[in-house]
């Protein structure tokens, strides 16, 4: 089905494209102004129409074909970036160049009248013809609420046991501690079985032990229905009204002094902050609420909570599932096709497992003729749409895509299809490639668009975390298997993306490309228009073809960073794309030319991956440049007048600057105080450096670290590697400074002086050979530390007293030798996070738990001694918290490719490349959670909250859809 808010999202990114034209105050042919006004009132008109017929709104909708006009809206697009593609190439270009043949097949001012004039009369025959014809308005999809199923056993569950023990924990009172309610809260996305374990969890001896029970769905999220049906499940006969605050006093008057347990299942909207005075608090009571919206969990477990997030199944369980399923009990024994295509596709997810496995069951698992083809089928979830096995789970699907709250947020979920599905994707690559390709347009609420939308899938649940730093900020994230199958045919059929894996490129006007690791040889079929791609993602080798960057105009987007057969004689093409604004490139680049000058819409440019050393001056003078990645240094002798022109005139724009060399000769360190929106810089400083450009570093530094009043909570951070140079140059720096991460790695005898003056310091990394004693001690006065990370082969004894970093969310100790720290009870108050990784760590180190009040997980190294681990799980299940203990394994330092070089910091850097959840009694199951690419300009490595393998486990049943 045509999707009318997607069309209704790219019209609005559209309508703002026609204001930025009509802003350059363009003179291109009589009667342009009069167009352009016509076709932006018209199209604001269409998409307020779009969103109220969506709303089912009746009203006065306009009924147009959605293909015929996501067709013309198309080709409005395509108008308008070759205005401003001319407009841009003839502002930099000399008169003497625009008389000579570029190459590229450039519109006369004529060509581009009539083609307005063109989409001004469709668009008004498409409004008349709305008139002479009525389209139905699409219905509303509505997902079947969920149910109770009594009718499976315990014994027919798959992975129910430690999830159902951890929460029968919290279910139960436990003497000595206060008698009040307890809101329990099961988060997780679609499919993992929330439902089933809350179940389990209703009928348990505990779960019956209770005075009053409910079950209700607050699926159709409504306080005052929740209300009414609570009232009916208890017996309790509801007032005649709909008044929310009535009914509370009603239900709250009836529970009062009474031991109640309800279950309120499917939670999908913040309707806690309504109901929650409808329950007495004095009595040992439980609400297990299930929602697959990490903020509604929040909301309902703030106080006195608790929050058990589910994750998937493992492959043992998950093959055991699919087979229970798929698999008749007289043939167990026979050797049926390789389910490791299937098994990766359904990813862990109980509900894909079970209908999947009944849809083979009905191919006559595992001896059907064509099982072993369906099992290898590139795109498995396209072959039986019709099926009614499969379409319990694609509404799931649908429900799950069409409830995220914006078009908009609904074209960058869609944008997960350019990348594969087992490939992590950088959620700040991510970000910047939306902001890239126009779908968030800026407004004066929010400064951080991309940010807001991405914070909201993960919220939804839709997307997950699978590398988390220290200070809880997502890194690398994916989207479950059968959920990124459903998107991608989805973006396929509705024309947002077109891919090559193996076949031909279609269709012809497709707006970007994703290419996956198979070449597009010269003789493969390229039934496409290159001329009006807006983006390029290459993962592998892309071919000549591809390569011709003359056959493109309109990209935005150039994401070439995994491109193995891009070379320094392909980047003069691409100075020539005018309209580009992201651009990231690879291994076998070792040049920019000077021709990066023309690409003045560029905002991003990554060269990260590259082996470039030298950066050319003219990239600093890019009128957009925002963020800037790699290693380099600057050619010698190039601070010229007009650079120093441009870096004082305040038009320097760039605020990433991840990051530069500090050596003998000229450089970055001159430049900085002149980047005025500088708020993230990455500086490695070369044994080679000279007293004098130490000198003007330290000058460096100090502006930029100095405590600016009117921009106090500005994000800025430092990372500065002192690679055999020395550190004393840092006691030169003075308060009032300010910074809110900071990542000093060096031969670092004493905390330099200007650490503890930084004002409010949130996050902070130190790496040293040994860390002393005395610069130990004075990271305790740093008052307002949210996040800190010591690494180092050793570190001396010390003691954290009582009250010290009381503002402490997480510490991370990474250790040759375990030397841990004391720490004193009433130290680190309100710490959540404990990461201890040393490997030859043995027992408790000495470290006592029980006055962290406030513990949620203890991280070790997987590589610990099985007593080690022993002693952990004890001591948690003492704690009241019940902390849960993880073991990381400790990975191979992530490579990025600067120089050939590894540019990880220092030899203990540590990856997610397995983490898992140990409980008493449990063996270790291993994942295989692929390293993410790291971002060397973080503040904060890989290592940090796992929160995607720490949250209990998924569960599914025999024939029933987990919900």
């Amino acid at each position: 089905m045509e999707d009318p808010g997607l069309l209704s999202a790219f019209l609005d990114n559209l309508v703002s494209r026609l204001f930025s034209l009509a802003e350059e105050k363009y003179k291109l042919y009589k009667g342009f102004d009069g167009d352009l006004a016509f076709l932006k009132s018209e199209l604001k008109m269409i998409t307020s129409a779009i969103d109220e017929q969506l709303l089912g709104q009746d009203g006065q909708i306009l009924r147009l074909s959605v293909e015929e006009l996501r067709q013309l809206a198309h080709e409005m697009e395509d108008c308008i970036d070759h205005i401003m593609y001319d407009a841009s190439w003839e502002q930099q270009q000399p008169w003497y160049c625009k008389m000579v043949n570029t190459g590229k097949k450039r519109k006369s001012r004529s060509q581009i009248g009539e083609e307005m004039q063109q989409l001004r009369c469709r668009l008004e025959e498409a409004l008349q013809r709305q008139q002479r014809y009525s389209v139905s308005r699409p219905s509303t999809f509505q997902p079947a609420e969920s149910s109770l199923n009594q009718h499976i056993l315990p014994a027919e569950l798959v992975g129910i046991k430690p999830p159902l023990e951890e929460l029968l924990e919290q279910l139960n009172e436990i003497e000595g501690q206060p008698k009040q309610l307890k809101v329990i809260s099961i988060v997780g996305f679609c499919g993992l079985g929330k439902t089933i374990l809350a179940r389990e969890l209703y009928n348990s001896m505990i779960g019956k032990q209770f005075d009053e029970r409910a079950w209700v769905s607050a699926v159709h999220g409504d306080p005052s229905k929740l209300l009414i049906e609570l009232l009916k499940e208890l017996h309790k006969p509801p007032p005649d009204t709909s008044d929310v605050y009535q009914l509370s006093t009603d239900l709250r008057n009836f529970l009062n002094n009474k031991r109640y347990f309800i279950v309120i299942d499917d939670m999908r909207s913040d309707q806690w902050s309504t109901i929650k005075s409808a329950f007495p608090r004095g009595v040992s009571s439980r609400i297990l609420v299930t929602t697959k919206i990490k903020s509604v969990a929040k909301s309902c477990s703030s106080t006195n909570g608790y929050i058990h997030r589910m994750t998937r199944l493992d492959k043992k369980h998950s093959k055991q599932l699919f087979l229970k399923e798929a698999c008749p009990v007289e043939y167990s024994e026979y050797m049926g096709p390789d389910l490791a295509a299937i098994l990766k596709k359904c990813d862990g997810q109980p509900l894909a497992l079970t209908t999947v496995g009944q849809f083979m069951g009905k191919k006559s698992w595992p001896t059907g003729h064509d099982c072993e083809d369906v099992c290898n089928q590139e795109r498995f979830y396209h072959l039986q749409s019709g099926d009614d096995t499969l379409d319990r789970m694609h509404k799931v699907l649908i429900h799950d895509y069409t409830s995220l709250p914006s078009h908009a947020l609904k074209a960058c979920f869609l944008y997960f299809a350019m990348f594969p599905s087992d490939h992590p994707v950088r959620a700040k690559r991510l970000k910047r490639q939306w902001l890239a390709e126009g779908f968030l347009q800026p407004t004066n609420l929010c400064t951080d668009l991309a940010a807001e939308n991405f914070e909201k899938l993960l919220d939804q649940n839709i997307i997950e975390p699978i590398d988390v730093s220290n200070n809880t900020i997502v890194k690398t994230c994916k989207t479950y298997g059968m959920m990124h199958e459903y998107i991608t045919l989805k973006s396929l059929y509705e024309n947002f993306i077109t891919l090559f894996d193996g076949g031909e490129l279609h269709p012809k006007n497709a707006r970007r490309v994703s290419l996956r690791h198979n070449t597009i040889t010269d003789d493969a079929t390229l039934n496409i228009d290159l001329s009006v791609i807006r983006s390029l993602i290459v993962f592998g080798e892309a071919g000549k073809t591809m390569l011709n960057f003359n056959k493109y105009q309109l990209l935005r987007v150039l994401d070439l960073e995994d491109c193995t057969d891009l070379q320094n004689d392909h980047l003069r093409e691409i100075c020539n794309l005018l309209l580009l604004k992201y651009l990231s490139l690879g291994e076998n680049v070792t040049i920019l030319p000077k021709e990066i000058k023309q690409l003045k819409l560029l905002e991003t440019l990554n060269l990260r991956r590259t082996n470039i050393k030298i950066l050319p001056t003219e990239v600093i003078q890019l009128p957009h440049i925002i963020h800037l990645f790699g290693k380099f240094k600057l050619p010698d002798k190039t601070i010229n007048d007009e650079l120093q022109k441009f870096l004082t005139s305040a038009k320097c724009k760039v605020q990433t600057l991840a990051g530069f060399l500090v050596d003998e000769s000229d450089g970055f360190a001159e430049l900085m105080g002149h980047m005025k929106k500088l708020r993230k810089v990455k500086i490695w400083c070369e044994s080679s450096a000279t007293s004098s450009k130490l000198t003007i570093l330290q000058k460096a530094i100090q502006e930029f670290i100095h405590d600016d009043k009117d921009a106090s909570n500005d994000p800025r951070s430092l990372s500065l590697h002192l690679d055999g140079c020395s550190e004393d140059f840092l006691k030169e720096l003075k308060a009032p400074c300010y910074l809110r991460s900071l990542k000093l790695q060096g031969r670092l005898l004493e905390l330099p002086g200007f650490v503890t003056a930084l004002r409010r310091l949130r996050e902070l990394c130190l790496q040293s050979t040994k860390l002393t004693a005395d610069l130990l001690s004075a990271l305790t006065n740093l008052k307002h530390l949210q996040y800190l990370k010591l690494i180092a082969d050793e570190l001396e004894e010390i003691t954290i007293k009582n009250k010290a970093l009381p503002r402490l969310l997480c510490l991370c100790i990474v250790l040759q030798h375990p030397t841990f720290p004391k720490i004193e009870e009433g130290a680190l108050p309100f710490l959540e996070s404990l990461q201890l990784l040393c490997k030859e760590m043995d027992g408790l180190s000495g470290i006592q738990i029980k006055g962290f009040t406030r513990l949620r997980e203890v991280t070790l190294d997987i590589r610990v001694n099985n007593s080690t681990k022993v002693n952990w799980v004890r001591v948690t299940k003492e704690h009241p918290n019940k902390p849960k203990v993880l073991l990381l394994k400790r990975a191979v330092p992530t490579e990025v490719y600067l120089g050939g070089a590894s540019a990880s910091f220092g030899t203990t850097e540590n990856g997610i490349v397995n983490c898992s959840v140990l409980s008493e009694g449990q063996q270790v199951q291993e994942t295989d959670t692929q390293m993410p690419h790291d971002e060397p300009n973080s503040v904060f490595s890989n290592i940090g909250h796992p929160v995607v393998c720490a949250a209990g486990s998924s569960i599914a049943g025999n024939g029933t859809m987990a919900s």
